[in-house]
């Protein structure tokens, strides 16, 4: 496909700075980090989003946080895939993951939801699940602690001073999605820590 035809980036978390810093918020702040590399800043989108249009790696990207709750994701990436017309082949989602370690990368096409409210609600609204997926681990909750108030909790001190690097990580990895495709991104990341 023509590099003019946009590819879809969208990154999971809450809204507002009291979730800033959570885990769960981990799409956002790699979906900052591509911000960056394509030289853009979120403007407010009508889809209920912020959005930054650009170029990564010579290919048209939309960047998108939306402004929804994590379980009412579904809503605004439907509403900027019709306004783009992005086809689901053409869209990645940056979210947390429990069930990978910390510090750990998986790329994947469709699946499951894993519990994960965020997948649940787009892949309903979209009424499809072959998206591209950049899952960003977080680990497991230590001993008995909810994985709901888990997720909702900031990232540790000894977390955070890997943090940088690591959203730095999923980011390349969104990029090698759209420039290389899932085979050989997944070659890449699937052996790093």
């Amino acid at each position: 496909m023509a590099s003019d035809e946009p590819w879809l980036l969208v990154g999971l978390g809450n809204p507002g700075t009291g979730y800033a810093g959570n885990r769960h918020n981990a799409g956002f702040m790699v979906l900052d980090v591509l911000a960056g590399t394509v030289g853009g800043r979120f403007k407010s989108h009508r889809a209920r989003a912020d959005v930054v249009e650009g170029r990564l790696a010579g290919h048209r990207v939309v960047l998108a946080k939306p402004r929804s709750y994590m379980n009412e994701s579904g809503g605004p990436v439907k509403a900027l895939c019709d306004f783009y017309k992005i086809p689901l082949e053409r869209l990645v989602v940056v979210h947390d993951e429990l069930d990978i370690p910390y510090g750990t990368l998986r790329l994947k096409r469709g699946g499951g939801d894993n519990g994960h409210n965020g997948l649940r609600s787009i892949t309903k609204s979209l009424g499809g699940r072959d998206y591209l997926r950049v899952r960003f681990g977080i680990g497991r909750p230590p001993g008995r602690m909810d994985a709901a108030a888990f997720v909702l909790r900031d990232f540790s001190a000894a977390e955070r001073k890997e943090l940088d690097l690591n959203t730095d990580r999923a980011a390349d990895a969104v990029e090698a999605l759209v420039t290389q495709g899932l085979d050989r991104a997944q070659n890449t990341f699937h052996g790093e820590p």
